[in-house]
């Protein structure tokens, strides 16, 4: 770990020539890190923005730390999540977007910051890292530090968890990414499962990706994801047009055949959500997809061999009828695109979506973390 006592200035992010510092630390931080992807501007600055729904129901406080010369060299963004606080029996504030580079005195003087605004607001407790949802980029990488992220998937420098534990932080929740070989065939009890399922009446097909049927596939999704994962830890509900906005992001990148949809009866009882590694070309336009950016990703996009499952929903009474593993037969049986995928990520303590990941053979191949600090 490295420390020092280089003076510090933490300042709160209030005109644009802050929130374009802001906005271009990472690049510092990550300039000799291999395993990288630089995020998309544009994405972290739609987050941050009035704009944004979060303001609806929350309140949020960018800040940028300075060192003597005033070079920016570390980040933090506190905020309170009021549909958080409403599952939630304690006060939590949450931190997000953290980064800094390798020098103690620079993350502490953000952690303080952060927890000073948050204690401000009422808070008790600190709770990261969470980008203002756990919908969106959060937890820390713990363990499995020698790849590269999978899409959508938080990446960070080793000393970051560190940092905070020395600041007072201790350990909220683990949770996992699994590695699974497509090269290899399924056990035949996903074959097994698939002919249960079928014979019980459920049908599958692929995710529509146009017009009016995209829409009610996307809606009946949101639906569906509200009811099964509602007492998710750490996270809050989201409103329809929220989910059909971060829908609308995607509708571009999704690949039907790896997005499976079950239904009993015409009714949706399931789905599989699996998207290509977009990390593999989007590595390529560093952060930027102007003009040129948009032609190096459609070029890259093309070497896309790896895949990242984000979800496997299922109505409990339909597991019985093995329609979880059915989805997974669905998606991957014949599969000729992939030759792996991560199911990325679940909590150390969801042991049913455990037992039906590690049926498939899949190891764990990287840790994440949450964090907590009493206020």
């Amino acid at each position: 770990m490295v420390t020092s006592q280089t003076t510090v200035t933490v300042e709160p992010v209030t005109t644009s020539h802050q929130q374009e510092q802001f906005l271009n630390i990472p690049w510092q931080v990550y300039k000799d890190d291999p395993n990288w992807v630089p995020p998309l501007k544009s994405d972290v600055a739609e987050q941050l923005s009035p704009e944004n729904a979060f303001r609806q129901y929350g309140k949020l406080q960018p800040f940028i730390a300075l060192n003597e010369q005033q070079k920016p060299v570390g980040r933090i963004v506190a905020a309170v999540n009021e549909r958080l606080l409403e599952k939630e029996p304690q006060k939590v504030g949450i931190f997000g977007f953290f980064e800094s580079i390798k020098d103690q005195s620079v993350a502490f003087a953000l952690f303080e910051a952060a927890e000073n605004w948050l204690r401000e607001q009422g808070m008790t407790v600190m709770r990261g890292p969470i980008d203002l949802s756990t919908h969106n980029n959060c937890l820390w990488l713990v363990d499995g530090f020698d790849s590269p992220p999978r899409v959508m998937m938080p990446y960070n420098p080793p000393y970051y968890p560190e940092f905070f534990e020395a600041y007072g932080g201790t350990k909220a929740k683990d949770a996992y990414a699994y590695q699974l070989s497509l090269e290899q065939d399924l056990d035949a009890k996903f074959a097994k499962a698939y002919r249960v399922a079928s014979k019980s009446g459920i049908t599958f097909r692929p995710l529509r990706t146009k017009g009016e049927g995209f829409e009610e596939d996307v809606t009946n999704i949101y639906y569906l994801f509200n009811r099964a994962f509602a007492d998710s830890w750490s996270s809050n509900p989201r409103t329809k047009e929220e989910f059909m906005a971060q829908a609308n992001s995607l509708q571009s990148l999704v690949d039907p055949n790896i997005f499976p949809i079950a239904e009993d009866n015409g009714e949706m009882i399931g789905f599989f959500m699996a998207l290509p590694d977009y990390n593999i070309p989007l590595k390529r336009v560093n952060g930027k997809l102007n003009w040129w950016g948009i032609l190096k990703f459609l070029w890259y996009r093309r070497q896309i061999n790896r895949a990242r499952v984000l979800v496997i929903c299922c109505l409990p009474e339909y597991r019985r009828k093995m329609v979880p593993l059915a989805l997974i037969y669905r998606t991957f049986y014949n599969n000729q695109s992939f030759r792996e995928a991560e199911l990325s990520w679940v909590y150390e303590d969801n042991d049913a979506s455990r037992r039906v990941i590690e049926q498939t053979g899949a190891n764990i191949y990287k840790t994440y973390r949450m964090y907590e600090k009493q206020l």
